[in-house]
């Protein structure tokens, strides 16, 4: 109370600015003391500060904020100070820690680092897959331009343990309820929580949003994993890690450091070099990284186009399981499912502009899988194929396919298949068996004898699923094998569209568009309702159910279609 009396005393010698209120006073008091422009009240000698050393703190804290430095606790600094912002301190106490281009107190001696999603928001409309999602790019923007290597594991012993939590939360930075403190993170160190980043679970997080309404995730989890990797705050406006929330930083897939951060996390671990052709990668096998999907050019307006292919009706070009992910491609588009296999959104996406590097005029693929000695991504096209790493594609590329030891008349399918990790390929009625981690063709191959009963020959495609089993598909069924079963159980083939891309089983038994084939013409577009189509883009909140077992359809229940003008990016993930 004393302390507050004090700065309440320095405002009678401006008689210029009005007094502020005790509250805001009170505000003010702890707010320097919480965030390092003034050390906490000692109870023991009851010491206080001087009248000078407020002034000094207050001065301090608005030229760090970009304000004029009046050292007067005026409107614009109370602003500021309930501004959003990081829960660590700014350090700026001393002169000699008010520099532009302040260093950071610690950092990581290794080079490789884990990270895992703990715990989830609890009241915000983004799914587990989309949180994830976000946490992979805003790590992602640090490691493209250090030698600094993230990977997601499954564990408990993540370097980078990520919770979204409330109030008190046993670490020493309580959050404050929505609005004050929103995140903070902990430095590099020896100690167990270095690197942990807790989000504030009573902060409305969104991501794209169409309003200002909520905290962008993206824009700050970037600047705390800033700090998870070093950095402390610094006063520039334009940077990242500036303690204030400024709100989204733009698309994931596009964000670039404003060039003060660069310089400071390069001075850290320095810039990263392009990695050797001979050099193999270090790959974890619980390294799922998830995919954001494309960003539309116009959000409030994406357009149904003529050459869109009806989920519903349709057979299907290519069919891969990619991060644990299930992704249908046909022409020029694909769906894509989440490993709880929540269809993402009614409307297909475009291919190219997903994974830059294909072809703008590519109309289709042949076949798409995930290499499991690297889990980079393989696309096939004719006599020609792509290596993609995330979402772009490697250097050196397109090559033959030849390079498989395949004909150059092109395949029909490929998938790695968990039981013995082989990669096999297909084509009309013959089909090769490939290893990946050898890079060569087995031998004795190509052979005629499938090696699973039941199955249709020739196929159009296949995929290994995160439960273990093999899926075949031609036309609009498909047939499941079990992992290490060669024989397909009774009850197949199934319906494609129905058990994987909520269709009612009357679409799903409309015939197909008159000329499309597996040469890449396109379906015509199906009936659309318009009643469920805001703007051009459908979005749903259903769960597709799980293929069936049994040869008679199941009736299914889907959740209600939620109306939104989302972007095509990360609509709708599971509830």
């Amino acid at each position: 109370m004393l302390l507050v009396l004090a700065l309440w005393l320095a405002w009678q010698e401006v008689p210029a600015a009005p007094t502020p209120a005790a509250d805001d006073i009170t505000l003010g008091v702890d707010w320097l003391t919480k965030f390092g422009y003034l050390p906490p009240p000692d109870p023991v000698t009851g010491q206080l500060q001087t009248q000078e050393e407020l002034t000094k703190a207050i001065t301090a804290m608005q030229r760090f904020g970009g304000l004029k430095a009046t050292g007067v606790l005026d409107e614009a600094t109370l602003e500021l100070m309930k501004t959003p912002r990081c829960s660590l301190p700014d350090l700026t106490i001393e002169e000699s820690r008010r520099k532009r281009f302040a260093q950071a107190v610690t950092k990581w001696s290794k080079r490789n680092l884990s990270w895992r999603v703990r715990t989830f928001p609890k009241e915000s409309h983004l799914g587990h897959d989309t949180v994830r999602a976000l946490m992979y790019y805003a790590l992602k923007v640090w490691s493209d331009i250090t030698p600094l290597n993230f990977h997601e594991v499954a564990g408990n012993n993540a370097d980078i343990q990520i919770d979204f939590s409330k109030a008190d939360h046993n670490d020493g930075y309580p959050f404050d309820g929505p609005g004050g403190t929103v995140a903070h993170a902990f430095f590099p160190g020896d100690h167990h929580t270095a690197g942990d980043t807790h989000f504030d679970d009573d902060e409305y997080w969104t991501f794209r949003s169409s309003d200002t309404h909520g905290m962008d995730l993206f824009a700050v989890a970037v600047h705390e994993f800033g700090h998870a990797i070093g950095l402390t705050h610094i006063s520039a406006i334009e940077s990242i890690m500036r303690p204030y929330y400024q709100g989204p930083v733009g698309d994931p897939l596009k964000y670039d450091l404003p060039y003060e951060d660069k310089v400071r996390i390069w001075q850290l671990y320095g810039v990263r070099e392009s990695v050797s052709p001979t050099a193999k990668p270090e790959v974890s096998k619980t390294d799922d990284h998830p995919i954001l999907p494309e960003l539309p050019e116009n959000r409030s307006t994406v357009p149904l186009r003529r050459d869109m292919p009806n989920r519903c009706t349709t057979h299907f070009d290519a069919v891969a399981q990619i991060r644990g992910e299930a992704f249908f491609f046909k022409g020029k588009y694909f769906w894509r499912l989440t490993r709880n296999k929540h269809l993402v959104s009614l409307q297909p996406a475009q291919i190219h502009r997903f994974w830059r590097g294909l072809p703008l005029n590519l109309d289709s693929l042949d076949a798409v899988y995930e290499r499991t000695s690297d889990h980079k991504i393989v696309f096939f096209k004719g006599d020609r194929y792509w290596v993609f790493k995330d979402n772009n594609v490697e250097e050196g590329y397109p090559r033959p396919i030849s390079d498989f030891g395949l004909p150059l008349r092109g395949i029909d399918a490929a998938f790695s298949w968990a039981h013995n990790d082989k990669t096999y390929f297909f084509k009309d009625n013959l089909y090769w068996r490939y290893d990946d981690h050898e890079r060569r063709m087995d031998p004795g191959y190509p052979s005629e004898a499938l090696p699973w009963k039941g199955i249709p020959s020739p196929l159009d495609d296949a995929m290994r699923w995160s439960d273990g089993a093999s899926y075949f598909f031609k036309g609009k069924e498909y047939w499941k094998v079990l992992d290490s079963e060669l024989e397909v159980p009774p009850g197949y083939p199934q319906s494609i569209a129905r058990d994987w891309l909520v269709c009612s089983d009357m679409l799903a038994d409309a015939p197909e568009a008159a000329g499309s084939s597996r040469t890449g013409a396109r379906s015509r577009p199906g009936q659309h309702d318009e009643s469920r189509s805001k703007n051009g883009y459908e979005v749903c909140s259903c769960t597709s159910g799980t293929p069936s077992l049994h040869p008679h359809p199941i009736p299914r229940l889907t959740a209600s279609l939620v109306l939104a003008v989302w972007t095509a990016a990360l609509v709708c993930m599971a509830l």
